[in-house]
């Protein structure tokens, strides 16, 4: 599959999310609240401005054939002046609630930057990402996700 046909899928599938019916129909009442990683009926998406340039931060399940880097995908947008940033290269990291570090490099998705990790241990974990535009600059932001209530 190729990168544009890809990121299609991964698109279309957090769209068909937000519109799925109650995952837990059928199953009888859930016995305990949902955990932060099942409750993406909303995908988790947070913008924060990073040095003059608004950074998108989105976390939502990664496509089937993507899982063996991580059943999460944490995407990244840069934008300046409403207009994606191109040419950009940029690393991420997660700092797990545990205290443990993940360092992936993020590849080009269309108009987004991935990386894949797993998500789903209970409480907050911290995102980060360090981008270097073409102007060589480098530039360095995150955000929790969850975000607080």
């Amino acid at each position: 599959m190729n990168v544009p046909s890809l990121f299609m899928a991964v698109l279309l599938a957090s769209c068909g999310m937000a519109f799925a019916a109650d995952p837990h129909e059928g199953h009888g009442a859930p016995t305990a609240a949902p955990s932060a990683h099942e409750a993406m009926v909303d995908p988790f998406m947070v913008k924060k401005e990073i040095d003059g340039y608004t950074v998108t931060f989105h976390v939502m399940p990664s496509a089937d054939d993507m899982k063996s880097m991580g059943a999460d995908s944490l995407m990244v947008k840069i934008e300046k002046g409403g207009v994606v940033v191109a040419g950009v290269i940029a690393n991420s990291k997660v700092i797990f609630p545990d205290g443990r570090e993940e360092t992936k490099p993020m590849m080009v998705m269309g108009d987004w930057l991935m990386a894949g990790y797993d998500l789903a241990k209970e409480g907050r974990h911290q995102l980060m990402v360090l981008f270097k535009t073409a102007d060589g600059q480098k530039r360095f932001g995150g955000v929790w996700y969850p975000q607080p209530k």
